[in-house]
């Protein structure tokens, strides 16, 4: 299996309109984070995209995206859905409608906001084709089977996922008792870690490598990061296994 980091990167992105801080002005590219998302590849030809970001074209043509054969959602804030609309070339690509997946909220909101792709249009319109799927358990792929993870954002419910020995939990804030049988097993965790300062609906560095160290992971690579960490001092400081992620990143799963 591969997954694709296409944006690592917090709902404002890095750098952040007007900002002229270090890691704004930073010429690491790795200090470069397009808003977060996954391509996940289990390796029997298909593509599973996690999230749909306002970035969404921009990270396609970056990193080569040209089939997506299922949209995983998280939840529906705009910086996890606003791309949606640039499914429409993937439908055209692939001659037909993509499947999303999400918890019912999710997936009620997304027809809410995209309502303009359900609803009877002139001949001519240019719209993504959907099958909007709402999911409270696992369900496949294909052949690939997809776990769900109920994991919280703030107050908000949300879906982190799970496949194989795969786990991708962003915008996360605590992971409840009844999903951690979920993540036994996995040996490579993604996992939401904004800053060091403690927020309301984010984990912390420091809250992260907690649950890291709880799911025992292997490898577990910070995502959704904020302009407050600079890549190379913050990875300076991370214990062995634990890692940041950036925009661009491969890792092949066994």
């Amino acid at each position: 299996m591969r997954v694709t980091f296409l944006g690592s990167g917090t709902s404002h992105g890095v750098p952040m309109i007007g900002c002229r801080c270090a890691v704004c002005r930073s010429t690491d590219p790795r200090d470069n984070r397009l808003r977060t998302s996954v391509l996940i590849e289990p390796g029997d030809g298909s593509s599973l995209l996690v999230d749909t970001p306002p970035d969404l074209r921009a990270q396609a043509l970056r990193f080569g995206v040209v089939r997506i054969d299922a949209v995983l959602f998280t939840h529906p804030h705009a910086d996890h859905i606003l791309g949606l609309d640039e499914t429409r070339r993937f439908n055209t690509l692939q001659g037909c409608a993509i499947p999303c997946y999400g918890d019912p909220a999710t997936i009620a909101e997304v027809r809410r906001v995209f309502a303009y792709a359900f609803a009877p249009r002139q001949e001519g319109g240019g719209v993504p084709r959907l099958e909007l799927n709402a999911v409270t358990g696992p369900f496949t792929v294909g052949r690939t089977l997809v776990t769900p993870v109920p994991i919280t954002h703030g107050d908000l419910p949300i879906f982190g996922y799970r496949v194989g020995a795969f786990a991708y939990l962003t915008d996360c804030s605590a992971v409840p008792d009844s999903s951690w049988p979920l993540l036994e097993g996995v040996r490579t965790l993604v996992v939401d870690a904004l800053r060091h300062r403690p927020h309301p609906t984010h984990l912390t560095v420091a809250q992260a490598i907690e649950v890291a160290a709880r799911v025992g992971a292997a490898r577990t690579l910070l995502t959704h990061i904020a302009h407050d960490l600079g890549h190379a001092e913050t990875s300076a400081h991370l214990p062995p296994g634990v890692e940041l992620a950036y925009d661009g990143l491969i890792v092949d799963i066994p």
